[in-house]
């Protein structure tokens, strides 16, 4: 969600700030600012709309100072305005902030009470003033900082600085992610590795309940309960924090492009030659349950995984959104696994669902795309999906590359449960290895699909239809085309249409089925059938053999290369893709930073 940089510096540190916040773009923002501090004086600029919008003002009204802190803002509390923007100060102190302070509305009348009030209507301005309480008590910087936190509720990362402290950064964490960077005299904190990169190489994560006080000689790092901590350094591989667009157009479109590049990196990690390479603890033998926990489109690839988890190895399988079974608090049986999926693996309802789950089952496993994020470190197995970084809000190849992790999984369960032969493993393992050329044939659909998104841009309504493991794809389908090209769109398994969707049915309501030719595929044209008879716009997307048995009274149909039934929806999920891509083109609106959505979603 937001985005948050300190710079400790031997050279100005606006510029620094700024180009760190435009990596952080992808997480989603609706304003930006900075502060600095230069010879002792605090100041701070702030502007809404795009970071160009910032970098402008800089122009006009500079901000000296080799000391500072910015941010991307995502608003939450409070609309978009240059009041409700980062870095917050009163008096002394800014801050910024990731989170939700739950109880701000309180400590915005402590400080009432102390004369300091609001001026703004965000909850993290009420970390700035509980702060300046403390000073004008008497406490130094540092004490008053963690007199603050001892007060807040809620998910935050927090980074201040102080008028008349050149070299002091004060960062902590408490259910979203931060981390600290360290050069050569210098150090940064930021929000993820991406917005480090530029900076250096070398990180330190801070764990849950840590805060740090950060100086150009180094960090100190205490924990919740106030102990020093030592956390380890790691070094960072810059290449994989490239956020570049490669000679696309948009990042959406280099991201879909990588499919069958990625996903062939993780059929090399994950299979061997007669057997799938997963860690030995990962037993699935004897297992009762297995919960899958996920938000967004992680839990549609979940959706899928279902399928193939009852039926490739006869497991049960629970499946939930984050935020739901999190408030739930469902009973899980002792004997089960619970897996949780995310592109960042640092979505705060997943995090919360894993930590319900810690001591309640046999093992908790991750499948994320960031192997150093917090879900990953909780978890006591973290299986990475290896689809490098995705910077796009609309998931492409995190979602194939989640499916694809989680088809392992499922054939590893089969073996492990006897459902599944070395026979059988060969001829699964053998399909997914083929899984890259068929994307890439996947992708020529690309040009037809221009033409028909230029009628799909017209619609207001847009229906997609699948049956077993495609009915999570049509649902797929129909987030990314709502996602970014704010059309409304819904996703129904087929045999669900007759049970209401059908009355939604006329000559102006696009209806995408999507339909591989398998056991079910003579149903689910039955369902096409109904469409039509009532005047329905049917984009029918098959292979040839299902094209030449059902395209007749079809507005249209896309050909898909044939593929081995189970993982169907690893290949469909293309064209669904690149629908939502060029209809949202045909639209106009901002495919890589749709309104009012983030990346990584950190907040409740």
């Amino acid at each position: 969600m937001c985005g948050i940089i300190g710079v400790l510096g031997n050279h100005e540190v606006a510029p620094l700030l700024v180009e760190s916040l435009k990596r952080l773009e992808y997480r989603g923002y609706d304003s930006a600012g900075i502060a600095t501090v230069n010879g002792g004086r605090l100041d701070r600029r702030r502007a809404v709309g795009k970071l160009v919008n910032l970098s402008d003002l800089l122009v006009h009204e500079p901000l000296a100072g080799k000391a500072g802190i910015g941010h991307t803002r995502w608003a939450t509390h409070g609309a978009a305005t240059v009041g409700n923007a980062h870095p917050h100060r009163s008096g002394p102190v800014a801050v910024v902030h990731n989170g939700i302070i739950e109880n701000f509305r309180e400590l915005r009348e402590e400080a009432a009470a102390a004369g300091l009030r609001a001026e703004t209507q965000t909850d993290t301005e009420t970390v700035a003033l509980i702060t300046r309480m403390f000073i004008d008590r008497g406490l130094p910087p540092r004490e008053a900082a963690v007199a603050t936190l001892k007060k807040l509720e809620g998910a935050f990362a927090l980074l201040w600085i102080f008028e008349g402290e050149d070299d002091l950064l004060i960062a902590a964490r408490k259910g979203s992610p931060l981390a600290i960077g360290h050069g050569d005299g210098e150090m940064f904190v930021g929000s993820d590795a991406i917005a480090l990169a530029p900076l250096t190489d070398r990180i330190t994560y801070l764990a849950e309940g840590d805060y740090a006080f950060v100086t150009r000689k180094g960090a100190e790092i205490y924990d919740a309960e106030g102990r020093r901590a030592n956390r380890d350094e790691t070094r960072i591989d810059l290449g994989a924090t490239r956020v570049e667009k490669g000679g696309y157009k948009h990042f959406m479109a280099k991201e879909i492009a990588e499919q069958p590049v990625v996903l062939g990196d993780a059929l090399r990690h994950y299979l061997g030659e007669d057997a799938v390479n997963l860690p030995e603890t990962l037993d699935f033998t004897g297992l009762d349950q297995l919960t899958l926990v996920a938000c967004g489109t992680a839990f549609y690839a979940c959706t899928v995984a279902k399928y193939w988890f009852e039926s490739l190895a006869g497991l049960p399988c629970e499946i939930d959104v984050a935020s739901e079974f999190r408030y739930r608090e469902p009973p899980l049986p002792e004997n089960s696994f619970a897996v949780f999926v995310s592109q960042s693996g640092e979505t705060a309802d997943t995090l919360a669902a894993l930590r319900y789950c810690a001591e309640k089952v046999r093992k908790t496993v991750a499948v994320v795309n960031v192997a150093t994020s917090s879900i990953a470190r909780e978890c006591d197995v973290a299986l990475p999906i290896l689809a490098g970084v995705e910077v796009g809000v609309a998931s492409t190849k995190a979602f194939t590359c989640q499916l694809l992790v989680l088809a392992v999984m499922a054939l590893k369960a089969g073996v492990d449960r006897g459902r599944i032969g070395p026979e059988a493993l060969a001829a699964h393992m053998e399909a997914l290895r083929s899984l890259p050329g068929l994307m890439n044939a996947a992708l020529a659909t690309s040009e037809p699909i221009v033409k028909l998104a230029e009628r799909l841009a017209e619609a207001q309504d847009i229906l997609f239809l699948g049956r077993g493991p495609m009915f999570p794809l049509a649902l797929e389908g129909a987030l990314k085309l709502k996602e970014i090209s704010y059309i409304h769109a819904e996703g129904y398994a087929s045999g669900e249409l007759k049970h209401g969707p059908i009355a939604l049915i006329d000559r102006t309501v696009p209806v995408i089925v999507m339909a591989p030719h398998d056991r079910l595929f003579d149903k689910t044209v039955s369902n096409m059938q109904e469409v039509m008879a009532r005047h329905g716009m049917v984009l029918l997307i098959s292979d040839a053999k299902g094209i030449a048995e059902a395209a007749e009274g079809t507005w249209a149909t896309l050909k898909m290369p044939a593929v081995a039934e189970p993982f169907a929806p690893i290949l469909y999920a293309l064209p669904a893709q690149l629908l939502a891509y060029h209809t949202a083109i045909a639209k106009g609106t901002d495919v890589d930073q749709p309104r009012n959505l983030a990346k990584s979603v950190t907040v409740e």
